[in-house]
């Protein structure tokens, strides 16, 4: 199922101009926010990231207040699922007009169920902490991120574990990722250009209300391969246990059960601004 699609506020059949930044270049920003209930979940989170990355990009954005109702609409309208917005520049052909697009639109998307297993892929197209114009900006240039993905599917994984060319972990193409070693849960810091994930904000949140010790680090691959317990956590996955990287193996663990029940806890007891419902 997918909801009414919504451009710039107006319900679409879905078809933009082939002139369109995002379809010539690529060059757009987006989020995707999971709705629980028809509400989607820290909306407010989601938004500021959007608009900080518009601005990096140079993308003009509609008031806030115009992209809440919209994306509540498809909150609504979908239920449980997922809800993306694409921010466009317009047209990418000189001297062609075209106004900057707003795209929104709900869909269902399932949990993936159970563990999930990892392949290293070298990312040389990642900053890995250099400092660029675009740094933590979400922006819809991912052909590099999926043929990662694509590739470790061929290797007969999930998907891919992202590594620096000098072997430091990074994230996953679409999750961030996180271990545990000792008792403690460790996730790569963002001063490695990872993009600043809502739900790898508010995993650390739960972490530290269940008396998690928690570190960011800039670790080697063999500091994850030497874990207890490993993780990925995205919008989508929410907090989803790493069976294997690699030929590595790893059991679901205590850690990974404390903070799974947790965030199924906050999920189904979340407001529309993201907070939790005290009852």
């Amino acid at each position: 199922m997918t909801t009414t699609i919504l451009i710039n506020g107006q319900p679409s059949d879905g078809r933009i101009p082939v002139t369109d930044s995002s379809v010539v270049r690529g060059d757009a920003v987006f989020e995707v926010a999971m709705a629980y209930g028809g509400v989607p979940f820290r909306l407010d989170d989601h938004l500021d990231r959007l608009e900080a990355s518009a601005r990096k990009l140079g993308v003009g954005l509609p008031r806030r207040s115009l992209l809440v109702e919209w994306m509540t609409r498809a909150a609504e309208e979908i239920g449980d699922g997922a809800v993306r917005l694409v921010a466009t520049r317009g047209s990418s052909i000189p001297g062609e007009p075209g106004e900057p697009l707003v795209i929104v639109f709900g869909h269902e998307m399932a949990r993936p169920d159970g563990p999930c297993r990892l392949f290293p892929v070298t990312a040389p197209w990642h900053a890995a902490g250099v400092e660029w114009d675009l740094s933590g900006a979400k922006i819809t240039s991912y052909a590099p991120n999926m043929a990662s993905t694509r590739r470790a599917q061929a290797e007969g994984f999930d998907d891919a574990l992202l590594v620096t060319v000098d072997g430091l972990v990074l994230e996953g193409p679409t999750f961030s990722v996180a271990w545990v070693i000792d008792g403690v849960l460790e996730t790569p810091g963002l001063e490695l250009g990872i993009l600043e994930s809502v739900t790898r904000r508010v995993v650390l949140e739960l972490a530290a209300a269940e008396g998690i010790p928690f570190v960011e680090v800039e670790a080697p691959l063999e500091r994850m391969l030497s874990a207890d317990e490993a993780m990925a956590w995205s919008t989508i996955r929410e907090v989803q246990a790493v069976s294997h990287v690699g030929d590595h193996g790893y059991e679901t663990g205590p850690v990974t059960k404390t903070l799974q029940e947790a965030f199924a806890a906050l999920v189904g007891n979340h407001d529309s601004r993201g907070g939790v419902d005290p009852a």
